[in-house]
């Protein structure tokens, strides 16, 4: 059994191949294996190892190199996909060797985070990862959006071809970016898939020539839905403006459903809104995404309260030691935990336990009662105040 890695048109008698049978129906016609050469240029960039026996390819793993933001600060990020293993050698450890030596290469390369869509949640646990919430998906009818269209708005909407408008489109993901915590984005020779595929139309909201909201979107059908992806707006004002619009499709689609982030309330959005939210969890199809650091140097400098704690790192490959956290300036501080005199409490930690304070998404105490590691009370009133509760939003979905 060898690993190595793959690139270029490899990927069409490989990882293409294994990929398109694990999530693709099955077996695959004639045209759609020739329509995996469009795909070779939006995964040039990706590293993808496989593993090989005898000439034959057992299983695949590919990382993307993103960029994340972590609580204010963007960093490089590994977006883990493509993972598939041939039907005859599953449950031989081929992915967990594929895992191991993908995450090894792309850390070394500077990645300090890494995420990934589960088919198995509690499979990827066991490397560390840990749940980061799911984006909702609200449907209504564009009737309820009338007392929209009374409105006087300050500020304009766009509307074109996202072909047309992807350098807009691309500007203000990247601007997300800086601004939302657990945001992501793809690197440029994958994103441009959507440019070049031209498929959705862009709308924008502009407020003195800036834009402030944006969103793709498609309709199925006269009388049927207005399908939107994600709804993107720096402030409830850009949202009304991105709504409005929708408004204006009453007589055009019964429905409108639009993909938001977890922290977003569309049942207070307007008075008399009926509407449906959904996040639907299933296996192996539907699962929330996933994420972990992949070095400590990922908190150095963070933005933190005023806590410190020490924590030991145990069980894991990337993450190991004891450390001082030290918050008490603002911004996050990290020491040696074993050579600092330190009367600081101290946790014990998995690294999905300090993952999922990092991301914000458990409490101290939720994190002893999951397993990943004990964390006694006075660490917790510590660990509460680095890391105040944070739901990031991924957006970028691989």
């Amino acid at each position: 059994m060898v690993i190595r890695r793959v690139s270029s048109e490899e990927r069409l008698t490989t990882s293409f191949v294994l990929g398109a049978y694990a999530f693709e129906a099955s077996p695959r016609s004639l045209r759609r294996a020739e329509e995996f050469r469009r795909y070779l240029p939006y995964n040039e960039g990706n590293r993808t190892l496989i593993v090989e026996e005898d000439g034959e390819t057992l299983a695949a793993a590919s990382a993307i190199p993103m960029r994340q933001n972590l609580r204010g600060a963007v960093l490089p990020m590994a977006g883990v996909a493509g993972v598939a293993t041939h039907p005859l050698a599953r449950r031989r450890g081929h992915v967990r060797a594929l895992i191991h030596q993908l995450l090894d290469e792309m850390r070394d390369e500077g990645h300090a985070l890494t995420a990934l869509y589960p088919f198995r949640p509690s499979f990827y646990e066991r490397f560390g990862y840990v749940g980061l919430p799911k984006p909702r998906t609200a449907t209504f009818s564009p009737a309820d959006l009338h007392p929209l269209l009374r409105a006087d708005l300050p500020g304009e909407v766009g509307w074109e071809r996202i072909g047309a408008g992807y350098p807009v489109w691309r500007a203000f993901t990247e601007r997300c970016l800086r601004e939302r915590h657990g945001f992501a984005v793809f690197p440029d020779y994958r994103d441009v898939d959507v440019r070049d595929r031209d498929e959705h139309w862009l709308l924008t909201a502009r407020l003195d020539g800036a834009v402030i909201g944006a969103v793709t979107y498609r309709i199925d059908n006269h009388g049927g839905e207005l399908a939107a992806d994600d709804l993107l707006a720096t402030d409830p004002h850009a949202r009304a403006l991105l709504l409005q619009f929708f408004a204006r499709h009453v007589d055009q689609v019964e429905r409108v459903s639009v993909r938001i982030p977890a922290d977003e309330l569309p049942e207070l959005w307007l008075t008399d809104l009926a509407v449906h939210v959904e996040a639907r969890i299933s296996r192996p199809d539907s699962s929330a995404p996933m994420a972990r650091l992949l070095t400590m140097d990922a908190l150095a400098g963070l933005p933190a309260g005023p806590g410190r704690v020490r924590v030991e790192l145990t069980g894991d490959r990337w993450l190991a030691g004891t450390h001082l956290l030290d918050g008490t300036t603002g911004a996050l501080e990290l020491r040696d935990g074993t050579a600092a005199a330190s009367t600081a409490p101290t946790a014990t930690l998995t690294a999905a336990g300090l993952s999922a304070l990092a991301y914000g998404v458990l409490d101290p105490v939720e994190v002893q009662l999951r397993g990943y590691g004990e964390v006694p009370a006075d660490a917790a009133a510590e660990l509460r105040r680095i890391f105040p509760r944070q739901l990031p939003y991924l957006f970028a979905d691989f």
